[in-house]
């Protein structure tokens, strides 16, 4: 497997058929830009690839000859249950593809551990099919850094594992989560991904980070992709940046991409221009 689609048709057919097994990529930029829309078709495009391959077809096409699409789709949350995602989800792409789609997903909601040590009533983030004493049980007081980690070492070889999304962590008092341990976190994150050969998408709130620890991020990030709105006259475009990035950046410069313009419609997030550089 020479690569792993992302689910967006346009952008993987220009890069080879997507993303080098074994990479992290954050998703990042203004609100409502696209990143997290890019992350929900991701998810969505893949599962479909075996849940119902002719919906994949129709909406995704045909895959390239160096890809695969991975064999197991995870959606990892600190702070939502799967019913909240799935309901954002299905404000972003057709109810049909989604339907199809949740069957391929496997959801880990985190908000257990996430809330575990706040004075947040523990009835407001403890799912409908938990009571409080499987809580104590499936979370054996375990931090979330410890919960995060044990379950990408068990789901991550292999698959896309999409992370909603890591600025979450930053909201945490110091004393459970520092800065350092997130970045820290990243760069574990990295290395081990290389030995587990999926694809790790890293939702990231950029309006919540410094200057300065964004650039920490996507230092130790495999790449980055920028999503923006630009103004011209009296409308305002969403576009997407592609950032430094191993085994994809060289194949976009040879192209002279410079910048995508992008759209989201019924089958969620894709390419409608390439901006070339000559």
């Amino acid at each position: 497997m020479d690569r792993i689609p992302f689910g967006v048709s346009q952008l993987d057919s220009l890069i080879g058929g997507g993303s080098p097994p074994g990479s992290v990529v954050l998703l990042a930029g203004d609100p409502g830009a696209g990143a997290r829309e890019f992350c929900y078709t991701s998810a969505t495009i893949n599962a479909l690839a075996h849940a119902d391959p002719e919906l994949f077809d129709l909406h995704y096409g045909s895959v390239a000859d160096a890809a695969t699409p991975p064999d197991e789709i995870h959606y990892v949350s600190f702070t939502a249950s799967p019913r909240e995602i799935r309901e954002e989800i299905l404000h972003t792409i057709d109810d049909e593809l989604v339907d199809a789609a949740m069957t391929e997903i496997e959801f880990e909601d985190l908000s257990g551990e996430y809330f575990q040590l706040s004075p947040i009533p523990r009835d407001w983030y403890v799912g409908e099919r938990r009571t409080l004493a499987d809580l104590g049980k499936a979370h054996d007081r375990r931090d979330v850094l410890e919960a995060f980690g044990d379950y990408l070492t068990e789901h991550a070889p292999g698959g896309l594992v999409l992370v909603d999304a890591l600025t979450d962590l930053t909201a945490l008092p110091d004393e459970q989560v520092d800065w350092s341990e997130v970045t820290m976190l990243l760069h574990g994150l990295k290395k081990a991904s290389q030995s587990w050969g999926g694809l790790v998408l890293v939702l990231v709130n950029q309006e919540s980070l410094t200057e300065t620890q964004m650039g920490t991020l996507t230092g130790a990030a495999d790449g980055t992709l920028n999503f923006e709105w630009e103004s011209g006259g009296n409308e305002r475009d969403r576009t997407m940046f592609v950032r430094e990035f191993r085994g994809v950046l060289s194949r976009i410069e040879a192209e002279d991409i410079l910048q995508f313009e992008t759209e989201i419609h019924d089958a969620g997030f894709d390419i409608s221009n390439v901006r070339k550089i000559r």
